[in-house]
């Protein structure tokens, strides 16, 4: 198990690729529950946003799963399904308890104009990080120019948020 954990951490830290993660449908059903589970604990400390945060938990989760049954079959790499899935799951398990935190604290300091601009540089660079383990797994999985696998990770989270806006609009300001 430990070994898993070094590997998805070598995945977010961009050292290593989805190659080396085991193709088996029982560790990307685990990785997915251990997703869910340690999203679930961080958020339950730290609310990331205000209201069914945990709805919006389970739709990232079916959504970043049907975008990858979607793009292996879109470029005709099924066979990369587990390994590509169970990379992207389990690197962002890694990240989860620093994503929920930076996203906790940008919503705490939306008014301090002292930290507002820190706590953007680090959301900025949360994404940045996001989107460059993203690309490097696709272009290993889809064997694409990097340029492309950029496109698509940037793709995936504005098509993510659009999903979630959409399902959970914001209160109306009064």
């Amino acid at each position: 198990m430990l070994s898993l954990a070094r590997l998805f951490a070598d995945i977010a830290l961009l050292r290593r690729g989805p190659d080396e993660v085991p193709a088996s449908s029982f560790l990307l059903f685990a990785v997915v529950v251990a997703n869910f589970v340690v999203n679930f604990l961080v958020s339950t400390l730290l609310p990331p946003i205000p209201g069914p945060w945990h709805l919006h938990l389970v739709v990232d989760i079916v959504f970043t799963f049907a975008w990858y049954v979607a793009l292996m079959r879109l470029f005709s790499r099924p066979e990369r399904f587990l390994q590509t899935t169970t990379a992207v799951f389990g690197y962002q398990t890694v990240l989860a308890p620093v994503w929920i935190a930076t996203a906790w604290f940008a919503s705490r300091v939306q008014d301090d104009d002292t930290w507002l601009v820190p706590i953007a540089v680090a959301g900025l660079g949360m994404l940045a990080w996001v989107l460059a383990a993203n690309s490097r797994i696709l272009r290993s999985a889809l064997d694409q120019p990097m340029p492309v696998c950029v496109g698509l990770a940037l793709l995936q989270t504005v098509v993510g948020q659009l999903v979630l806006l959409g399902l959970f609009p914001p209160a109306a300001s009064s």
